[in-house]
């Protein structure tokens, strides 16, 4: 709830300063262009999926980057439908898959830090510390 008050605090003031530079006809020109750009993000989904199904068989990205890609640009998508300012920006932001995968890659690696360093610990606790001590061959 907390989250939300903030984005609709950030909507609102990002949207009224947005809008009084503009002025009303060209932001309502701006709420229409982008829901028009996002329908149409949504209507060529298939080509961005073919793009990705490519990445996937040259092995550029993995299933779990591939999937968090696609999200990315339909959450997009959906936030450039949506009116306002601040979501506009983040909708087109989210269309770039450099900072996509970018962002992806940030929290790729940091949960997989996070899993090796729950396996090694689980790992080297089964692990018993044993000396071999050859009785045959030591001097008396």
């Amino acid at each position: 709830m907390l989250y939300f008050l903030l984005y609709l605090f950030l909507e609102v003031i990002v949207s009224v300063n947005i809008s009084s530079a503009l002025g009303g006809f060209m932001t309502f020109i701006e709420i229409l262009l982008s829901a028009f750009i996002g329908i149409s993000i949504l209507v060529n989904f298939r080509e961005t999926l073919l793009e990705n199904l490519r990445a996937i068989s040259f092995n550029a990205i993995d299933l779990m980057e591939f999937q968090r890609l696609n999200l990315f640009t339909l959450l997009g998508a959906f936030l450039l439908i949506l009116p306002g300012f601040l979501t506009d920006i983040i909708g087109i932001l989210m269309q770039f898959s450099v900072l996509t995968s970018m962002f992806v890659n940030r929290y790729a690696v940091k949960q997989q830090h996070d899993r090796w360093d729950h396996e090694s610990i689980s790992e080297e606790s089964d692990v018993i510390d044993v000396e071999i001590i050859d009785t045959k061959h030591t001097s008396k």
